[in-house]
C-alpha cells in the first residue's frame, strides 16, 4: 500500500478525539482541548491478510483490544499542530508495520577479527592462569 493511500485511509478511517493536554500552555491549558487523539481501526485496513496479520504483530503494544491503533499528539500548544502531528506519527508507524523487513545476508567473520578474538581469549586465560596458586613440584 503506497504513503498516499495511507494517508487517505487514516483522513477517511480515523476517529479523532480532544482532550486537555499537560504541560506549559499557560491560561489556556486549562480550558482548551489541544491533546489530539487519533484512533484507527486496523482491521478496516486495505492490506491482504498477511499484511494486517504482520502489522498487528508489529504494532501489538499500541492496539486495543478492539484493533485500534491510537496515537496521541499534546507537543503543540494548538489542536492544528498535534492533529498534524498525530497524523504524521500514524502514518509512520502504519507505514514502518506494512514495510518488508530486508533479509539479512549471512557473513562470515574477517581473518583479523578471529585473530582478535582468539588473541583476548589467551590473554584472559593467561591472565586467571596467573592467579591460580602455584602447583607443588613445579
Amino acid at each position: 500500500m503506497q504513503r498516499d493511500e495511507l494517508e487517505r485511509w487514516i483522513e477517511r478511517e480515523g476517529r479523532w478525539e480532544f482532550s486537555r493536554s499537560g504541560g506549559p500552555g499557560g491560561q489556556n491549558v486549562n480550558k482548551v482541548n489541544t491533546r489530539a487523539t487519533l484512533r484507527l481501526p486496523l482491521n478496516r485496513l486495505p492490506v491482504s491478510a498477511q499484511q494486517l496479520q504482520t502489522a498487528r504483530q508489529r504494532l501489538a503494544n499500541r492496539l486495543t483490544g478492539e484493533a485500534e491503533l491510537i496515537v496521541h499528539a499534546s507537543e503543540a500548544r494548538g489542536q492544528r499542530a498535534n492533529r498534524d502531528h498525530a497524523r504524521r506519527r500514524a502514518l509512520e508507524l502504519l507505514c514502518a508495520s506494512l514495510a518488508r523487513r530486508k533479509r539479512r545476508t549471512a557473513t562470515q567473520p574477517t581473518r583479523s577479527s578471529v585473530e582478535r578474538r582468539i588473541t583476548a581469549k589467551k590473554h584472559r586465560a593467561r591472565h586467571k592462569r596467573y592467579r591460580r596458586p602455584p602447583e607443588p613440584g613445579a
